[in-house]
């Protein structure tokens, strides 16, 4: 099998051979070591890398913000997706470095932790701790230009990939303050891509203004002159205003007309949350630490958590809302909470330079003792909007228990069956999943083409047939042997929710087969949100692909080629057309129009088939569309597919 044999090649290249001295031992000096491990400073050389080169230049403006000294920031992408970020802020400081004599500007941008937030009174509170954003960043551009303005010089210096040939020189008077990056990233690095994309970035730069209350954050795409786009991003409402947005875009209905905020403050450590419940079923937390997006959030996150819990179970009991004995859980309280915790340290203790982890131990108690003060005094001063809390609250707890014995159900029926796989299910042969994969196919008759099609020693597959379950708009507990779902719960063998194990996963590789067109669009859309919201790991591991079949198959005589979208197709056909002969161009309405080979040839053949892996590089912007297209509002979803459907391909509408 080829998949096997290209792994056991890949292993034998990779066994150590060689020796092992003092030779072999390297040193790197200056930001070589950026340049040789990218991914140890941004995480990825990918997209997400490449963004996280403004984000770290941005970041070192939004600590002037928090300092007290800048009120707008610039940011702009440039022709040739060079970016530029200017801020009104104090400006790097530009005196000789007694340690190194040259420019403190220059050793910012040259020397690894390097800056002015390691203790010596420059910042109070910053998200730039590690003194590595502005060299790292300088490190992985093709070139980079510093211009500051002290409020009586302006200065000028350029790097290419980390050097400089020239050092800072003073270019004119001013009375000007602030600084300007401007950078390049290197293709060398990002060999992915060095293109970057305006929503990204607007999505960071509206998240930053929510988190500043005030700040003035300007964006600018110059890159299409007759269609820039331009946002100026300012909130004075801060994160209350980050809550409504989320609902608004979302299209998601609050319970109360209120944003639930406070704040508190213990020596130079601050907090401060706002939340709101919704009419939904999900929960959307986002934490922030110095305004760094702690993804993988941490101990403010756990604080604010416990004492939500405690807060509303005591003010339950407090009030004879519960009987003796009976408990809310975690997931109870939080079922359709939109939450934004943000706190501000001294000393904030990330877990890597990525910054996903907030590690403080003393900022749990902190928040927890602020949150279970201001929330219950709230809830006591507030009592219409504390029912409406603690009946959505009970109604999740009754849907809870129904899972639960939803779960128990089937796992007496799976002990029964001696866990029998679905009836529809032809399975491989393998049982190593480092090889098994599985295609979830869209109707019987493509199914009876797969079957026949595939190679039966490593490929499984499933036919699926009649409508699914859209599981946006149900709890767990109406998943639980759902007649369409069950299937393919069942044949994966990882069960769901609280209850998946990603050890018992029957197949490597989960592959969704749909026809090419709205309905096969469809279909992928209600299985994604179904692996999103109960089987979520599996998108995290990289389990889950969709296959691409083929739009048309061009043929002339004997020779046949096979496209995969209206360009592709002419271009066959003007190839193949050449010499005048007749030429035959079949549309693939369905995967069933295919005979077994052609679906093997095009879609399964794992030296041939194209497929998609699904991942999930921004949780929060994969719950987001999932919220939109998948919820009960009509005009967000409208308002999404107006502004994506430039960017649909391989559509058959």
């Amino acid at each position: 099998m080829a998949d096997m044999e290209q792994n056991e090649e890949m292993l034998a290249q990779t066994q150590v051979t060689g020796e092992y001295d003092e030779n072999q031992i390297q040193v790197l000096e200056g930001l070589e070591a950026v340049r040789k491990r990218p991914g140890m400073y941004i995480g990825t050389t990918g997209s997400g890398g490449l963004h996280h080169l403004v984000y770290e230049i941005v970041d070192n403006s939004i600590d002037e913000a928090l300092a007290g000294y800048c009120t707008h920031i610039q940011v702009e992408i440039l022709e040739g997706d060079v970016i530029r970020v200017t801020d009104n802020g104090r400006g790097i400081p530009v005196g000789i470095h007694p340690k190194e004599g040259i420019s403190a500007a220059t050793v910012v941008y040259t020397v690894l932790h390097a800056g002015g937030k390691f203790g010596g009174g420059g910042y109070k509170v910053a998200g730039g701790l590690h003194g590595v954003g502005a060299s790292v960043v300088n490190a992985l551009s093709e070139w980079l230009e510093l211009t500051v303005w002290d409020g009586t010089h302006s200065y000028f210096q350029r790097f290419e990939r980390g050097k400089y040939s020239e050092e800072l020189k003073a270019t004119g008077d001013t009375d000007r303050h602030g600084t300007s990056v401007t950078f390049k990233p290197d293709a060398e690095i990002f060999e992915e891509t060095t293109v970057f994309d305006y929503e990204i970035l607007l999505k960071r730069m509206r998240e930053q203004a929510f988190l500043n209350a005030g700040l003035t954050i300007e964006i600018t795409d110059h890159r299409h002159p007759e269609e820039e786009r331009h946002e100026v991003l300012c909130y004075e409402g801060g994160i209350r205003q980050f809550i409504e947005h989320i609902h608004q875009t979302r299209g998601l209905d609050p319970l109360s007309d209120q944003v639930i905020y406070f704040a508190g403050k213990k020596g130079d450590n601050a907090v401060e949350i706002a939340m709101q419940y919704n009419d939904s079923y999900n929960e959307v937390i986002l934490s922030f630490a110095n305004n760094v997006h702690t993804i993988d959030g941490g101990m403010h996150e756990i604080g604010f958590r416990n004492a939500l819990t405690k807060t509303i179970n005591e003010y339950g009991k407090k009030f004879g809302l519960m009987k003796d004995g009976d408990k809310l859980a975690g997931e109870d309280v939080r079922e359709g909470l939109t939450a934004i915790i943000s706190v501000k340290l001294t000393d904030c203790q990330f877990e890597s330079q990525t910054k996903v982890k907030l590690g403080n131990p003393e900022i749990k108690p902190f928040v927890e003792q602020i949150v279970s003060e201001k929330l219950m005094d709230f809830l006591e001063e507030n009592p219409a909007v504390a029912a409406l809390i603690f009946e959505k609250s009970q109604a999740a707890q009754r849907a809870r228990e129904a899972a639960k014995k939803a779960r128990e159900t089937a796992r007496r029926k799976s002990a029964m069956e001696s866990a029998s796989l679905p009836g529809k299910l032809a399975d491989c042969s393998e049982r190593d999943i480092e090889f098994t994969e599985i295609y979830i196919v869209e109707g019987d008759s493509a199914g009876g083409s797969a079957k026949k099609g595939r190679d039966r020693r490593y490929q499984a597959i499933l036919p699926l047939w009649g409508k699914m379950l859209n599981v946006e708009r149900v709890r767990i507990d109406k998943v639980y042997g759902n007649d369409k779902l069950q299937p393919v719960v069942t044949a994966l063998g990882t069960s769901i929710g609280e209850d998946f194990d990603i050890t018992k996963l029957r197949y490597g590789k989960v592959i969704i087969m749909a026809d090419a067109d709205v309905d096969g669009c469809h279909i992928r859309t209600l299985l994604l949100t179904f692996f999103f919201r109960f089987m979520r790991p599996l998108i995290e591991n990289g389990n889950i692909y969709i296959a691409q079949p083929p739009l048309f198959r061009v043929t002339k005589g004997k020779t046949h080629k096979y496209a995969f979208s209206d360009e592709e197709r002419d271009r066959y056909i003007a190839e193949l057309g050449a010499g005048g002969a007749k030429l035959e161009v079949q549309r693939y309405k369905g995967l069933g129009e295919m005979d077994p080979d052609q679906l093997w040839e095009t879609t399964m053949d794992p030296e041939t088939r194209t497929m998609i892996r699904v991942t999930m590089e921004d949780a929060m912007k994969a719950d987001e569309i999932f919220s939109i297209l998948m919820g009960d509002k009509v005009q967000p979803r409208r308002e999404f597919i107006e502004t994506n459907a430039k960017y649909a391909t391989n559509l058959d509408i």
